[in-house]
């Protein structure tokens, strides 16, 4: 009882191979389940995006011109020159 087979006996560098083999296989399976989900939650429907951007976009756009022209302002340039 006390002898093991040979075939069931493995060795530590083995088991170590075995937990290294399974952690890589951890860390890519996720990454391709979630390039798998993201492509598919990419599709398009063909329309062209809008030319005026969304309306955050032109919120950051109205605030960052204020900005400019007060700036402007502070350094004596008067009006800011827009972009």
């Amino acid at each position: 009882m006390s002898e093991k087979i040979k075939s069931e006996m493995i060795s530590r560098r083995g088991a170590f191979s075995l937990l290294g083999l399974a952690a890589a296989l951890g860390f890519v399976m996720p990454a391709t389940v979630l390039t798998l989900e993201d492509a598919e939650a990419q599709t398009t429907t063909g329309a062209p995006a809008p030319t005026g951007g969304t309306s955050g976009m032109q919120r950051r756009q109205e605030r960052r011109k204020g900005r400019h022209e007060r700036r402007a302002k502070r350094r004596g340039g008067g009006e800011a020159k827009q972009k």
